[in-house]
């Protein structure tokens, strides 16, 4: 099992005083308030000098992962270390540049399950913010039934030869490399498929984005042909990736419903809250109450349960952290996540009335437009990360231990 910090660490009050002190010192003044520059790189965008320097910092430093392993230049930290560490950067108003695939999926598979060797080629780049990776996982007629994936590697004695191809491979158009399965058995399902870490810039790589409802394409269709992949870029055992598989879902499910029940974040254009929302748009009563009664009474409803999903998050990971990774609990997390954030969009949309159905022109203000098209992506919510049809299914049968219907 991965060893992401213990539980108890030195002088807590003592690390802050070194955390504190270096933050002051390395954390650019001008990315304050600016949360989309600050994790400009994790999210796919340019980066400005001061963001570039923030990354460089913090990668240096080992602080984006701060409960990683020391020896491959993560942080080293006790869990109660990374808490400080989160706390004073709270305080200035930072925000961790290091992120995406590598830091919330792959990675934390990578220490628990990784080699020696590809821990040593693999978790520096992912530390440092250097090197971005994309999910080859769900493939036309394999998505919910992940299983029946049919891309295929062959043995060639000194590499694997990779034909198929994979689809909604979020960010594939700006990866450097994709951790991808494959079939390696024709005659077994689950048992029959290996993992493989491809290098997106081999020959034979072709990426298309897709354009979505939002006018967006963070998703691609990516497919291999004839692609010449390293023996020993095999990942856990030859026909043993479904087990591999399983784990990082479950790495991906909790960062995703962490993501979710935040609120949203890192966006070039910050939008308000629906408390913000509805006092611009709606007004207030004579009392300093929303003044549409039943838009109050849902909106209540809608922030009670997300101050409790975010307490019930906070508790899953340090309970996740004490049993050394995340459980099929991630499931019911990922579940209640997707069904929140779009909540609030709707909510939000809602509250802005027809200025929040503008796509573009002088007559919408950027966060209106932002706000429709945050709308329409949210929809993808209860789908990407495992569809919420199959994290209820995880949850009846691997927590609720239901049996199958008849």
């Amino acid at each position: 099992m991965a060893d992401f910090g213990a539980d108890v660490g030195g002088d807590t009050e003592a690390f802050r005083a070194e955390a504190r002190a270096w933050l002051e010192a390395n954390f650019p003044a001008e990315l304050k308030g600016d949360p989309a520059q600050q994790t400009a790189a994790a999210m796919g965008q340019p980066e400005t000098p001061a963001g570039q320097a923030w990354r460089k910092a913090m990668g240096d430093k080992g602080w984006g992962t701060p409960t990683w392993p020391a020896e491959y230049g993560g942080g080293g930290l006790s869990r109660p270390e990374a808490r400080v560490l989160a706390e004073e950067m709270a305080r200035l108003g930072a925000r961790n540049p290091i992120g995406g695939m590598g830091v919330m999926m792959f990675g934390p598979t990578l220490v628990e399950y990784g080699t020696p060797t590809l821990k040593a080629q693999h978790l520096p780049g992912i530390i440092k913010g250097e090197v971005r990776w994309c999910q080859g996982y769900s493939e036309p007629g394999s998505g919910s039934d992940l299983a029946s994936l049919q891309t295929k590697a062959e043995d060639k004695g000194d590499h694997w030869l990779v034909n198929g191809s994979k689809i909604w491979t979020s960010g594939a158009n700006l990866a450097d490399r994709c951790f991808c399965l494959v079939r390696t058995d024709q005659a077994k399902k689950h048992e029959g498929i290996s993992f493989l870490l491809i290098d997106m810039r081999d020959p034979g790589v072709e990426v298309r984005p897709i354009k979505l409802i939002n006018g967006t394409s963070p998703f691609c269709e990516t497919f291999f042909t004839d692609v010449k992949v390293p023996k020993d870029q095999l990942f856990g055992p030859l026909n043993g990736g479904w087990t591999v598989a399983k784990r990082l879902l479950q790495f991906e499910r909790d960062n995703i419903s962490a993501g979710l029940g935040g609120g949203n974040i890192g966006q070039a254009t910050p939008l308000p809250t629906v408390i913000e929302a509805a006092r611009d748009y709606v007004g207030l009563d004579e009392t300093g109450r929303v003044a549409d009664p039943d838009l109050r009474r849902r909106m209540t409803d809608h922030l009670m349960e997300a101050r409790s999903f975010q307490l019930t998050v906070r508790r899953a990971a340090d309970e996740a952290r004490s049993n050394q990774g995340p459980s099929n609990a991630s499931s019911i997390m990922k579940y209640a996540g997707a069904k929140i954030a779009q909540e609030r969009n709707e909510l939000l949309c809602e509250a802005m009335g027809t200025q929040s159905l503008g796509w573009d022109g002088e007559a919408y203000s950027p966060a209106e437009i932002t706000a429709f098209r945050t709308l329409l992506r949210s929809k993808a919510n209860s789908i990407e990360g495992g569809t919420s049809e199959i994290n209820l299914n995880v949850v009846s049968k691997r927590v609720l231990g239901l049996p199958d219907p008849k």
